[in-house]
This record gives structure tokens, sequence and C-alpha cells, in this order.
């Protein structure tokens, strides 16, 4: 289950324009529409996803 987890946010986080740390570098403004549906920004204009896997 975690593993799928896993592959889950890491595809949303490529789909969203975000690196590793949670930065987004993306290009587009598309990219940014509807992230607070997976992610609440934190400070430092990063973003972290708004589950916990355990």
């Amino acid at each position: 289950g975690n593993q799928i987890g896993a592959a889950f946010w890491q595809t949303i986080s490529g789909e969203h324009g975000l690196d590793g740390s949670g930065v987004y570098n993306g290009t587009s403004d598309l990219q940014l529409e509807r992230m607070n549906v997976y992610f609440n920004e934190a400070s430092g204009n990063k973003f972290v996803p708004r589950a916990v896997l355990v």
C-alpha cells in the first residue's frame, strides 16, 4: 500500500511541476491550478502533500 501511495505522490508531483523537495519548477500556469486539491503551500514556496501514509 505504501509503495502505491509513494508512486502516486511522485506522479502527481511531476504533473504539477514539483521537484523532489516540493519546490515548483513548472513552466505552465495550468500546473498551479487546483494545486490545493493535493498539496498545502508551506513556507519557502514549498508544497507538501495533504496526506500522511503510515
